[in-house]
């Protein structure tokens, strides 16, 4: 086996006290996704989109990393070739566990975004409509989070590295949201072998050649122990 690439999803950060839309009682059960998770909603309301995030980078700032995080750690560090993590999440949680090739399709919890000039810093914990972009000095400041509508980050590297997989697993994700849903079509069609790991199957389930379900800090682990044992 050679290079691995893996697609996280929400589901393997469940576990680590950050909830999903669609779970019940969470930050999203309180606000409709129109209003807080997408470029209409922060234009209508920047103050409740801003107090959203700075909630939700509350929670992401006091989870750690669970068993499964940690073995995907482990996994980049032991396998012999190339293992590229990319994450829908907008937590830190990969890094935290050790991870080192994560990308952020999705952006991060923890950094800003001048939408005037795209200059990215580190967010403070608290963000304000009025903050200002500390390279261009405008008040157009929005959470680096790709929202609902629009183009995730880093789409062409991605690719490349999808067509160059010889594993594709996804974990915990739902299979609902594109382009991500599309990426085991696309790694089947270039030869992959692909796996799905999942608390239950996703909506893209009959495309992958095999399946494992079960909580994340479960069977991640024996998944990562089965592939370093050969």
């Amino acid at each position: 086996m050679k290079k691995i690439v893996i697609l996280t999803g929400a589901g393997i950060s469940a576990e680590s006290g950050l909830g999903t839309f669609r779970d019940e009682g969470g930050l999203w059960a309180q606000h409709r996704i129109e209003d807080v998770a997408t470029p209409e909603g922060f234009a209508r309301d920047p103050q409740l989109v801003h107090d959203f995030y700075n909630a939700r980078r509350g929670q992401a700032g006091s989870a750690r990393p669970n068993a499964a995080h940690a073995a995907l750690a482990r996994l980049e560090s032991e396998h012999p070739a190339e293992v590229v993590i990319v994450t829908q999440n907008v937590d830190g949680l990969h890094e935290a566990a050790g991870s080192k090739a994560v990308i952020h399709m999705h952006g991060r919890l923890s950094a800003a975004l001048c939408a005037a000039c795209e200059h990215r810093w580190e967010a403070p914990e608290a963000m304000r409509p009025d903050d200002s972009c500390p390279a261009c000095g405008a008040a157009d400041s929005r959470p680096d989070i790709v929202w609902f509508g629009e183009m995730p980050y880093h789409m062409s590297a991605i690719w490349d590295h999808l067509r160059e997989a010889d594993l594709f697993a996804a974990i915990g994700t739902s299979g609902e949201v594109y382009p991500a849903a599309a990426f085991v079509q696309d790694t089947d069609r270039h030869g992959a072998h692909t796996v799905e790991l999942n608390l239950a199957p996703s909506s893209v389930v009959s495309v992958f050649s095999e399946t494992r379900f079960g909580k994340a800090t479960e069977i991640v682990p024996q998944w990562v122990d089965n592939l370093l044992r050969g």
